[in-house]
């Protein structure tokens, strides 16, 4: 397959064993344990090369199945990025695994979604998660884990997307935010550690049905969250019936959002293996518009303004056909 091309006439094809990759996982989404994360640790299990996963529950399902791989050149970690204790116990363990040669690739795939709100509304502890998250957990990754990337010349492949893009997203201020954040952030990084000869591709997915969408329980926290923090004023002003509906957008995203997640894979694989790796990839529906600024300007200044949510949802998160 296409993929596996890719991989044979990679710089690090040759190396094999002796130089891993490591993916991480996040603070309440599932990383590793399944969507994206789990995805492409199945793919790249296939290699021979080393996989480092990180994953939030190593007791967990999506940590059972991908032990039922029984593949040796995988291991997984415990790791919460927002715990130092736990980020540098995996540095460690990743340290004495690829000393000698360093470490090819760090997938910062890390990300909370929290509930579409208003920015007037949105809690001040869910824009905090949503920072630590999505922006400055990988910041702290990449930071401590530079040392093994420069070794071995590799590469650093960071998730945000097209919300954090060129498309600002109503009702999405502080998921945008984070993502916008780590974007500029990766290209900074792009410029400063090209002498070091290490790599940085941002991959900015459009709409993939994953967990971060979360479930009827997360739904349910999210309205308790909302009525605590929100003020009297702009509980007033917004009403309760409004308010109370916001957590609903998850699950509508969700319906519409795609499926199958193999072109964000798909992405991610090149990235990391490709001889020539993009700067940027932007799989997925509606994907093209950041690489089209006319038309996100069109799209920025007139055409978001005058849509409401449930179009927006469809417009940008439905399943490609």
């Amino acid at each position: 397959c296409d993929w596996l091309r890719c991989y044979e006439c990679s710089p690090v094809a040759n190396l094999k064993g002796n130089i891993g990759t490591l993916l991480t996982s996040g603070f309440s989404c599932p990383g590793c344990d399944s969507g994206f994360g789990q995805a492409l640790v199945e793919r790249l299990s296939l290699t021979g090369l080393k996989v480092f996963a990180g994953v939030l529950d190593l007791n967990g399902p999506g940590a059972q199945r991908l032990r039922e791989l029984r593949r040796e050149n995988l291991q997984l970690l415990q790791l919460d990025v927002t715990d130092g204790t736990q980020v540098e116990a995996a540095l460690q363990h990743v340290t004495t695994q690829v000393s000698s040669t360093g470490l090819w690739a760090l997938v910062n795939n890390a990300g909370v979604l929290q509930c579409p709100v208003d920015a007037e509304l949105q809690p001040p502890a869910a824009l905090r998660r949503c920072m630590d998250v999505n922006f400055l957990s990988a910041v702290s990754m990449c930071q401590r884990f530079l040392p093994l990337l420069r070794r071995a010349g590799g590469r650093i492949i960071n998730m945000s997307s097209l919300a954090g893009g060129s498309v600002p997203m109503p009702l999405f201020g502080a998921y945008g935010a984070s993502k916008a954040a780590l974007k500029i952030f990766s290209e900074v990084m792009r410029q400063e550690l090209a002498p070091w000869g290490v790599w940085v591709s941002l991959v900015q997915p459009a709409g993939f049905r994953t967990n971060i969408f979360g479930d009827q329980d997360s739904m349910s926290r999210h309205i308790a969250e909302l009525f605590t923090s929100v003020s009297a004023e702009a509980r007033e002003d917004y009403g309760d019936s409004y308010i109370s509906s916001l957590p609903s957008g998850l699950s509508i995203m969700s319906r519409q959002a795609a499926a199958d997640v193999s072109p964000v894979v798909d992405d991610m694989c090149d990235a990391l293996l490709s001889v020539n790796p993009r700067a940027l990839y932007t799989p997925g529906q509606m994907g093209w518009f950041e690489e089209n600024s006319l038309l996100c300007d069109v799209l920025v200044l007139v055409f978001i303004p005058r849509c409401s949510f449930s179009l927006l949802s469809k417009l940008f998160l439905q399943a490609t056909d």
